[in-house]
């Protein structure tokens, strides 16, 4: 039987592999030894403990910034960065309509309201001239997001802040290790959050760090998330209101550990991405998407990718994504446009915000054509990346 016409395995054929193909999160000997001693210090927890501030500095010079400050998670990293570079109710802060949605819903948890920019359609990155067409008196700031692991062309996005009068928050949730023509992310902007979840290319399971090169900006991110504190103020000052937001050491212990293997970990996706780009491109219709020209680095958290085969007779992308995970291939269908969230949507209008516009390149990527891997593809030999592009060539010559 050809591979023209082998039967998908979602209608009863035999799939192309049975196993599962790589394996996230890497761990070892450091990280026991870390969390060990971490366990026998007897302090556990970021005030009377060594290890997240530790971890603090050491990621913050990986991503070539003056400080970082630790949190529960990005979500909450990102409320506390739009509060420290002064965000508040009635404030309008653009965001990309194709990401995660707590990039929109930490604005809203702060009363401010997100308005939604549209995204390159080759690159699923925000563009610039929507940045600018979403720009109203009310704006405070603009949250370019790296998404998959991709920088955002930070020059043009600083350049459009800088016209208006705008702060930047780096949402780099995806993006550790990633760079903008040399520069590494996060601290590009005001300030950078990166996430340690659990399939974030540097984790801990849950966690979060906010990096800036700005010495006020610091500050208030650590009050904010130490309940409104101050360095080297009394256990019961608060000059200001706060959150508790702190990381724990054993969090900081894993991360440490981590960020040691970070360097041969992305090395590794970033050649894998190479070969599933080479190998990809022998399917008709299956398109990677575009690496902009200024990416010196990429984190490669996703692999995303066109199918554009449904015009032409063959699945649609959800039906495509279906019968790939029958071949035993894992793979996403991408993220809802926040802007047409109906949760994000209720709340922007209990606020009193504007509806949020159309975004047609963000809403075409989630109705037609993105489909992604996740980063366990990309951390396995070339034998398993091959089995995907086999899987991916076998439904993508399917015809109903």
């Amino acid at each position: 039987m050809t591979l023209t016409d082998a039967r998908l395995a979602i209608h009863g054929g035999e799939p192309v592999r049975t196993t599962p193909i790589g394996q996230w999160p890497e761990f070892g000997l450091e990280e026991e030894e870390l969390l060990l001693a971490a366990l026998r210090s007897g302090k556990w927890g970021s005030l009377d403990g060594t290890y997240v501030s530790r971890f603090e500095r050491e990621f913050a010079a990986f991503q070539a910034a003056r400080f970082g400050v630790t949190t529960v998670n990005a979500t909450m990293g990102l409320a506390v960065a739009y509060k420290a570079i002064g965000v508040g109710p009635g404030d309008e802060v653009i965001v990309p309509a194709y990401t995660f949605i707590a990039t929109a819903s930490a604005a809203l948890m702060i009363g401010a309201i997100p308005v939604f920019a549209d995204v390159d359609p080759e690159t699923l990155l925000v563009s610039p001239d929507s940045i600018q067409a979403a720009v109203t008196p009310r704006t405070k700031a603009v949250v370019p997001v790296h998404h998959g692991g991709a920088p955002v062309d930070m020059d043009a996005v600083m350049a459009v802040a800088a016209r208006h009068g705008l702060r930047v928050v780096e949402d780099a949730a995806q993006a550790h290790g990633a760079a903008w023509r040399g520069r590494p992310v996060g601290a590009i902007g005001d300030v950078g959050v990166f996430s340690h979840q659990s399939s974030k290319m540097l984790t801990a399971g849950e966690g979060g760090t906010m990096v800036t090169n700005d010495p006020e900006i610091d500050e208030l991110l650590w009050s904010y998330r130490n309940v409104g504190r101050r360095r080297g103020g009394e256990w019961y000052e608060h000059v200001r209101l706060g959150w508790n937001l702190r990381m724990t050491e054993f969090q900081a212990a894993v991360l440490l550990a981590q960020l040691k293997r970070f360097p041969v970990q992305q090395a590794r996706r970033t050649e894998a991405a190479a070969y599933l780009t080479e190998r990809l491109e022998e399917v008709p219709d299956a398109v990677a998407l575009e690496v902009p020209a200024g990416v010196t680095a990429h984190s490669w958290y996703t692999y995303h990718w066109r199918w554009l085969g449904a015009r032409r007779g063959g699945l649609a992308k959800m039906e495509f994504a279906r019968a790939l995970r029958a071949e035993g291939i894992p793979v996403l269908h991408g993220y809802v446009p926040i802007n047409r969230n109906e949760a994000v949507r209720a709340e922007i209008r209990r606020l009193g915000g504007p509806e949020p516009a159309a975004c047609p390149a963000a809403e075409k990527a989630d109705a037609e054509e993105i489909l992604a891997f996740s980063s366990p593809i990309l951390m396995a030999p070339h034998e398993d990346i091959d089995d995907v592009v086999r899987a991916v060539e076998k439904v993508a010559r399917y015809r109903a």
